[in-house]
């Protein structure tokens, strides 16, 4: 069952998806800037250290980040 965590986390995730796509939409940050972004968010997941559960958390972060970047969700790309 989620905790509270759980939602907060969605919660963040969702807003910052909805900035993302905002900002790309009104040409405040081109595509490529966003993706940057999203590929240093994971960067900082994929070298961080920590206990062997932190570790955990921090590739289950960096994965979904990339997932993220792999399904276009984070800006509109044109066909």
């Amino acid at each position: 069952m989620p905790d509270q965590r759980d939602y907060a986390g969605m919660a963040a995730l969702s807003i910052c998806e909805a900035l993302l796509l905002a900002m790309n939409d009104r040409k405040i940050l081109p595509e490529h800037e966003i993706l940057g972004v999203l590929r240093d968010a994971a960067a900082t997941h994929e070298n961080a250290s920590g206990s062997e559960t932190d570790m955990e958390t921090h590739r289950a972060v960096s994965d979904l980040i990339n997932r993220i970047i792999s399904g276009g969700n984070s800006v509109r790309r044109a066909p």
